[in-house]
Order: C-alpha cells, then sequence, then structure tokens
C-alpha cells in the first residue's frame, strides 16, 4: 500500500510527496479509515512507528478552513520538545494548504503566546500547563474544537498533569472527536478513557514492548561507573558508524558530570539536554544535533519521547532505566523510518533486574557482547558505589505510647508542711485576746 491508496486530497499527497514519504507505516495504515469514520480512537503504539502522522493526516483531510481563525483541533502533548516536533509536522503537511498551526508551552513568556494565539489558528499543539494558563487568562476559548488528539497520554500523567487535564477535557464541546495514542494502556489511561471518550476502537499496531524491529540491541556488562565512561569514550572514539549517537542517563545531575568529561575529550562536538535547562538552550542543542555539529547528545528519560532527529545512528543507555517501558522509548529514537539502529546498553550488576524486566517485557533476551579488551576496567568507585561500612545500632529504650515514668507515691505527712508566715500582730491577738503593741514610739 502507498499514500495514494488512501483516500488524501491532493495538497497532501504533494506535500508527502515533497518529503519523499511513499508507503505508510503500520499504525498510519490501521487507523486512517476510522479516524475517517469519526470514531474515538485509542492507538497503541511505540516511539518511532509514525504515529504523528497517523492522526494528522486523516484529521487534516477532514479539517475545513475557518475565517475567524478560532482552533478546531487541539493536540495535547506532555514536553515542550513534542510540541516543537507536532508543530513542525503539522507545517510539513499543509505547506499547500492554507491552515495555520500554533505550538504553546510553558518555560517561556506566555504573554508571547498570548499575542501569537490572538491571532488565531487552526490547530493548536499545548502543554497542558501552559494551555490551562491561557484559557484562564481569557486568552484561548475551547468551544470550537471538533477533534482532540492526546499524545502520548502515559508519559502526560507520569509527569503529573492529572488535574490539568481533567480541567481542559470538562471545559471542550461534548460533541467532538476524541483520539489517544499512548505506548502503554495503564490502568488510569483506561479510567481516562471510560470517562470522556465515547465507546473507543482499540488499534494495536504492535503489542506493548515490542521494539522496533530495525534496531540491533547489544549490551555491554561493566563493573562500575568510571568503567562506563571508559567504554563510552572508546566506542565514540574507535567506531567511525557512531555518527549521531544518543546518550540516555538517569539523572540530570549525572548528565551534567558526564557532559563535562565528554566535552573535555571531545571539544565542540557533545550536547547536553536535561529539563533544568532553559528553552532556548534545548532547541539550540537540538539544532546542533540534527545537523551534525554535535555528533552526542546527552539526555535524561523526559527528552526519550520527545526528540525527534533524523538518522540517530546509536543509542546508548549509559544507565539502565527504571521503567522497562523506557527502554522501549529510548531505542526508539534509532532505527526511525524503516532505517537500521543499534541500541547499546551498559549494565552493571545492580541493573540486573532492570534488565530482566526489560527482556521480560520485549519476551526477548538483550545479547550480551564482550568488551573489547582495551578498555580500562576502572577499580575507582564513585561515593555511591563504595560499600557502606557496618555500623553495630544499639537499639534505644524508647518508652512506650502513655507511659510517663515511675509510680507516683503520695507524701508522707510530716513532708506535707507548709511554711506559714503569722503576722506578731495576729500572735498577740490569739495570745491575750486583743491586739498588744509594743509601745507608743518616742519621740
Amino acid at each position: 500500500m502507498t499514500f495514494s491508496d488512501l483516500n488524501l486530497n491532493t495538497p497532501l499527497l504533494e506535500a508527502l510527496d515533497d518529503l519523499g514519504y511513499q508507503t505508510p507505516t503500520s499504525i498510519q495504515q490501521k487507523v486512517f479509515s476510522v479516524i475517517m469514520s469519526g470514531r474515538d480512537v485509542c492507538g497503541i503504539a511505540q516511539t518511532g512507528t509514525g504515529k504523528t502522522f497517523a492522526y494528522l493526516l486523516p484529521c487534516l483531510r477532514q479539517l475545513t478552513y475557518a475565517k475567524n481563525r478560532v482552533p478546531q483541533m487541539l493536540i495535547i502533548v506532555p514536553t515542550r520538545e513534542l510540541v516543537a516536533q507536532v508543530v513542525n509536522s503539522a507545517k510539513e503537511l499543509t505547506t499547500h494548504m492554507t491552515i495555520r498551526t500554533i505550538g504553546v508551552y510553558g518555560g517561556v513568556n506566555i504573554n508571547t503566546q498570548r499575542l501569537e494565539v490572538e491571532q488565531g489558528m487552526d490547530i493548536l499543539v499545548a502543554t497542558p500547563g501552559r494551555l490551562y494558563d491561557l484559557v484562564l487568562q481569557g486568552s484561548l476559548r475551547l468551544s470550537s474544537i471538533k477533534k482532540l488528539v492526546i499524545d502520548e497520554v502515559d508519559e502526560m500523567l507520569n509527569l503529573g498533569f492529572r488535574t490539568q487535564l481533567r480541567n481542559i477535557l470538562d471545559l471542550l464541546p461534548a460533541k467532538r472527536q476524541n483520539l489517544m495514542f499512548s505506548a502503554t494502556i495503564t490502568e488510569e489511561v483506561e479510567t481516562l478513557m471510560s470517562t470522556y471518550f465515547n465507546n473507543p476502537v482499540m488499534i494495536e499496531a504492535a503489542p506493548t514492548g515490542t521494539p522496533v524491529e530495525s534496531i540491533d540491541q547489544q549490551a555491554y556488562e561493566v563493573p562500575n561507573f568510571n568503567t562506563k565512561t571508559n567504554l563510552l569514550e572508546y566506542l565514540l572514539t574507535h567506531d567511525p558508524a557512531m555518527t549521531k549517537v544518543l546518550v540516555f542517563v538517569s539523572t540530570k545531575q549525572l548528565a551534567d558530570q558526564l557532559y563535562e568529561q565528554l566535552a573535555e575529550k571531545f571539544p565542540g562536538k557533545t550536547g547536553v539536554i536535561h529539563s533544568n535547562k532553559d528553552q532556548n538552550n534545548r532547541f539550540n542543542t537540538v539544532a546542533k544535533f540534527k545537523t551534525g555539529e554535535y555528533n552526542t547528545v546527552i539526555a535524561t528519560d523526559i527528552i526519550a519521547r520527545g526528540l525527534d532527529v533524523a538518522e540517530v545512528t546509536h543509542v546508548i543507555n549509559f544507565d539502565m532505566p527504571e521503567v522497562p517501558e523506557n527502554y522501549i522509548h529510548r531505542i526508539g529514537r534509532t532505527g526511525r523510518a524503516d532505517r537500521k539502529g543499534i541500541a547499546i546498553s551498559f549494565v552493571t550488576p545492580k541493573d540486573s533486574d532492570q534488565r530482566t524486566a526489560i527482556e521480560t517485557l520485549m519476551k526477548i533476551p538483550i545479547p550480551t557482547v564482550p568488551l573489547p579488551g582495551t578498555v580500562e576496567i576502572s577499580t575507582i568507585l564513585t561515593e555511591d558505589e563504595k560499600p557502606t561500612p557496618y555500623t553495630k545500632v544499639i537499639p534505644l529504650n524508647i518508652p512506650k505510647p502513655g507511659f510517663s515514668g515511675g509510680a507516683f507515691h503520695e507524701k508522707l505527712e510530716k513532708n506535707k508542711k507548709v511554711n506559714v508566715v503569722i503576722r506578731h500582730a495576729d500572735r498577740m491577738q490569739k495570745k491575750y485576746g486583743k491586739p498588744k503593741t509594743r509601745g507608743a514610739k518616742k519621740k
């Protein structure tokens, strides 16, 4: 099947031809006719399977020009990077159409986005927090929304957007088409669908946890952090195929630490991106990665779903992810659009449980490859890796609740005496029956 076999109009076919796309992916084929029918849809597809075009193509096919330029289609995504990616995809597909797309997200001046929104648009792409802020300000009305798309809904809930998402859904017109796309369907996602969707059709491009077939997976077993650093530097130096490498780490602090080491070794060729970086820094890093100025970018999991860079040759899991599904999202950054990709994982002894969980999810093992002979096996441990010295803990004798100490005993009678001061006049009154003076003062 080609895109010409789908019920697309000429402007969309011309745009796809300009982009060099001829054949729809599995998820694009499966959801097209269902979305065109007007049914609510829940699409299950992994990162890198083309789900952005899967919902954009049928929606754009049905979108009509509106003079007042109020948003007819709302796309809610979890991250700023994903906003930029979806806006770019929509603009690529509407090159030959009079459709205006705007993206809004947090981390930048809201007034600039407010002025842009007030100029009008047909498609709005937004993160939940900034979208709700613009609605509360009165800069944006959602009463004309005909199609709602919630992309990466599981990640949105993981990032804590539950309240904003539900508030937005309550503001939308009841008569609308709902489209949801997610890599995993959790109990919370099902609750959201049962509350706000109208008998949605479930369409699964591949079972949850299925990795993209075009990705070659492999694992190196390493003893500690410093050996991982040595291995990473060795691979970047000796493997000429590593022209666009995405390195995933577990924390922002570790991302900065690793960046400092690699930037010294490969000056001007390494970037770092995580949620503590300001928006301009993040966009500039992605832009330099796309152009090839950076051949290595270090990132955290929050970026895994919103980073759309063509021709990523390798994904390296410097740290294994805590959540097995995040492994699928990470490696989905390579092997995109039917290209081959390589995913490499550095596995320490403490990562064995995460590796087992990932292999269980995928239902296939990650092959282990031997360490290159010239990689230095470091014996230097970080503070986190050093064994904790044994210290004998002496339990404290803490009284039980309600216990107030020793038993209470009444005082003996002789100990109950109280010193009372009696005035001389009172003593005389008691003794003589009348006041007794000491005589008049002499003059």
